[in-house]
């Protein structure tokens, strides 16, 4: 979960309702669950008048929902403030007002010292309180520089609203939904148990009602979130407690729900309910994000993993078991303190034992607060490089590889968007590639039959082979 996602798009910009209405710009940072908070701070935000825009220059309030992932997050945010000074001192010349606020991890990491450096913020918002983000808005407005950090004792969830019909059929046909956060695993390269806190898994009651409520307004495709979504154990209608498992089998009951797919997951959590889903269920796409970081038994141990690389292999031997054309996604790390050559040639034979369609894969970098980076034995910058473009070599290989292997299929495709050319429309396939077919933009919505015809360099190209699905 660690591709950026520029901007919070705002379809629903159509429905300002006059000059009173004030307008809010959010920038979004890092991973799917950002993308997600975003949707529901811009919904908790509509109760106050804000309304969505895509142009930063009309905005009364501009937010950055920060990721702390990346290499340098906090300073790359500050950069961003330095602009955002500047277009406030400029709208303020005019006459303009404009509040500034950050959330999401950086936020909550940085807390007090973000007011200190970036005296043109108003608000600094942690991940658990969005759901006050517009009293802390008002406060704001009052004078205070508000910096609200705080785990929340409530459930931040049972306080934000989720969008009308309408709204939600303005963002299209799939749709994230967050069904658990924060990690107890305490990885040692990873600051999420210190930005996002331990873990916290909604309710079966809410999920379902949020899912139903989606499906309702046209959703077809929704995507569980978690930063360790497999250890989601939520309440179940007579309070005992269900897995993940147990969750797809009752969300695939919903009616209408075509797709279910869940991310991102570690393979300690992955239980044999879990994999019983994937053999049963049809609507839970073959498709599994499952991060392994390292084939190194002692890295491993070093980032405090809890699996070994001979576990991890038989988990992934059980999972195929139970669903033969299961494509696997992974992350990976190089470079991590101490890792030696041959370890690192220990991954490599790990990833050419797996196989992957698909995977994320990253120099190690120090986050400040981790243990990994107290390590001693640091590799260096170049070596680091160079283990990371052998290893992104081989994972692109694999990925053509498997793409090719899709061309002459038939395969369900849920077509999402337009595409760039007039007539063509692009879908996903059951794992998860992106596909370009000629289609009607009526069919947006529509899952169809379609043959592989081709490989692009990220999307495969398709011509419809029998009748809608």
């Amino acid at each position: 979960m660690t591709q950026d996602s520029a901007l919070l798009q705002a379809p629903e910009a159509s429905l300002r309702d006059g000059s009173n209405s004030r307008k809010v710009f959010i920038k979004t940072y890092g991973c799917q669950m950002n993308v997600y908070d975003s949707t529901r701070m811009s919904d908790a935000l509509a109760r106050d008048g804000y309304e969505p825009t895509e142009d930063m220059e009309e905005a009364d309030l501009v937010l950055l929902n920060t990721c702390h992932i990346r290499e340098k997050a906090a300073e790359k945010v500050y950069s961003a403030l330095g602009r955002l000074r500047e277009m406030k001192k400029r709208k303020a010349a005019d006459g303009r007002e404009m509040m500034i606020g950050v959330t999401g991890c950086v936020a909550q990491a940085e807390g007090e010292e973000i007011l200190r450096r970036a005296p043109a913020v108003d608000v600094v918002i942690g991940p658990q309180t969005y759901h006050r983000l517009p009293d802390a808005l008002r406060r704001a407005k009052e004078g205070h520089r508000v910096v609200d950090t705080e785990y929340a004792l409530e459930d931040k969830f049972e306080h934000l609203p989720i969008a009308e019909a309408p709204k939600i059929r303005a963002r299209g046909v799939t749709s994230f939904l967050t069904v658990q956060e924060g990690c107890d695993k305490f990885c040692t390269f990873c600051v999420v148990p210190y930005t996002r806190g331990s873990e916290v898994s909604r309710p079966v009651s809410q999920i379902v009602e949020e899912a139903m409520k989606l499906v309702a307004a046209g959703v077809r495709e929704i995507t569980l979130l978690g930063q360790n979504v497999n250890a989601w154990h939520g309440a179940g209608p007579k309070g005992e407690e269900w897995s993940l498992g147990d969750l797809l089998y009752r969300l695939a009951e919903i009616p209408g729900l075509a797709r279910l797919r869940y991310t991102t997951s570690h393979p300690r959590d992955m239980d044999d309910r879990l994999i019983e889903a994937h053999r049963d269920l049809r609507t839970l796409m073959p498709y599994l994000h499952l991060p392994v970081q390292a084939g190194s038994d002692r890295i491993l141990k070093a980032m405090n993993r809890r699996h070994t690389a001979g576990e991890y292999l038989s988990l992934i031997e059980r999972i195929r078991k139970a669903r033969p054309d299961i494509a696997l996604s992974g992350d990976f790390i190089t470079g991590f303190p101490g890792e030696t050559d041959r370890e690192f040639e220990d991954t490599l034979k790990l990833v050419e034992e797996v196989r992957y369609a698909q995977a994320f894969s990253f120099k190690y970098s120090t986050r400040p607060g981790t243990p990994g980076a107290e390590l001693k034995d640091q590799v260096p910058e170049d070596i680091k490089a160079e283990r990371l473009e052998r290893l992104q070599a081989l994972l692109l290989k694999q990925t053509q590889e498997f793409n090719e292997s899709c061309v002459g299929k038939e395969i369900d495709l849920l077509l999402e968007k337009p595409g760039r050319m007039p007539g063509q429309l692009i879908g996903r396939s059951p794992w998860l590639q992106s596909v370009n077919v000629d289609a009607k933009a009526s069919q947006i919505g529509d899952i169809i039959k379609v043959r592989i015809t081709g490989t692009g360099t990220n999307s495969l190209f398709a011509e419809r082979a029998e009748a809608e699905v």
